[in-house]
């Protein structure tokens, strides 16, 4: 994501990875003003030899947040599985709490990793970073990795976009599709590019409105924007934001949820959802620091859905009205393909030609 972004930051489709991940906000951590010294779990040191290694999650919005929640669920059960001891800040924000936060975790507790996410923190991330060059810092962002200790990832889930916008392409009645977006930034531009390019492969004559809601979590704007697009002819809609599921639902309409798994918020309207897996991603840099390896890199390839790190979730057959199973076949040959490295889904930045941002 673009360093401009706007710090409110993201979050990110519907209405995040579900029951899931709401059990998992009393999984250990803070929430919000973290006083002074952030207790580990399980009382393990930085990584000594023969213990854990200690590991910090530092997020800008709560855990429920699904982009945040995300990774804070990639962590979670990597130390269930007992290889780290895992603490947690969220709802950290943008005023400066961030690095004040890090500062205490790296004085006090001394992880041998901290991930989080920079978007809206890119500054006070760095400066703690540069301070500390012997922890390892793994955060999300839009900038480039920083030598020796600072390296970057992003949601690379256009694989599954792709594919979620050829079943709404082959899903679709009126030939209009909607997508509710957050910014137009690269981030989510990617991701609603490669859901029109998969709606087109399917369907030459479908149109797909977009509409940005200038914001990253407001349901009841996304809700509204979604039912503008259904006023004007959409009939199947792509939950880019929170609160476009709840809009499908309302209206009787197909949808795509993205993210997590969002089919239990609505198993008649859900036919898939665009999943984002962090583990790859977690387990990758806890590798190299326990090997003594760690360097500042671009973790980006660990998302990528031939790596595991992105998924369209199975079919759900079962939405109303049901699904074509020589549709659902065609996804699956286009995903196989995708896997295999014979087809490369585009990657286009840009804004979408005829796209609406809301004030």
């Amino acid at each position: 994501m673009a360093a401009h972004v706007n710090p409110s930051r993201r979050i990110f489709i519907g209405a995040g990875l579900g029951g899931a991940l709401l059990a998992l906000t009393g999984c250990g951590g803070r929430t919000g003003d973290v006083p002074a010294g952030t207790a580990p779990a399980q009382g393990s040191t930085g990584g000594g030899a023969g213990s854990k290694l200690k590991v910090f999650g530092a997020y800008a919005t709560p855990i429920e947040e699904p982009w945040d929640g995300v990774i804070h669920q990639a962590l979670q059960k990597v130390a269930d599985e007992g290889l780290i001891t895992y603490t947690h800040s969220d709802n950290i924000g943008y005023d400066g709490g961030m690095e004040r936060i890090l500062r205490d975790v790296c004085n006090t507790d001394k992880p041998a990793i901290i991930f989080g996410d920079a978007f809206g923190n890119e500054d006070p991330t760095r400066a703690v970073a540069k301070d500390f060059p012997d922890v390892a810092f793994a955060f999300g962002s839009g900038e480039e990795e920083v030598a020796p200790n600072y390296s970057v990832f992003d949601n690379w889930i256009h694989d599954p976009a792709y594919l979620a916008g050829m079943l709404c392409g082959g899903m679709t009645k009126s030939n209009v599709l909607g997508v509710v977006g957050g910014l137009p930034v690269p981030e989510v531009n990617r991701i609603v590019n490669a859901f029109i390019k998969g709606a087109q492969e399917v369907n030459p004559k479908v149109s797909v409105k977009v509409t940005f809601i200038n914001s990253w979590f407001d349901p009841a704007k996304a809700k509204q924007a979604a039912l503008a697009q259904v006023a004007a002819g959409a009939d199947v809609l792509f939950a880019e934001r929170a609160g476009v599921i709840e809009a499908a639902k309302e209206k009787g309409l197909l949808s795509i949820g993205c993210m997590g798994d969002q089919k239990e918020q609505a198993p008649e309207s859900v036919m898939a959802s665009v999943t984002w897996n962090m583990e790859p991603t977690v387990r990758a840099v806890i590798e190299a620091v326990q090997s003594g390896t760690f360097s500042a890199s671009n973790l980006k390839d660990h998302s990528f859905m031939k790596n595991g790190g992105s998924d369209l979730t199975e079919v759900n057959t079962a939405v109303a009205g049901g699904i074509p199973q020589d549709l659902v076949g065609r996804v699956a040959a286009r995903k196989a393909e995708m896997k295999s490295g014979a087809f490369t889904t585009p990657v286009i930045e840009t804004t979408p030609a005829g796209s609406v941002e809301l004030s």
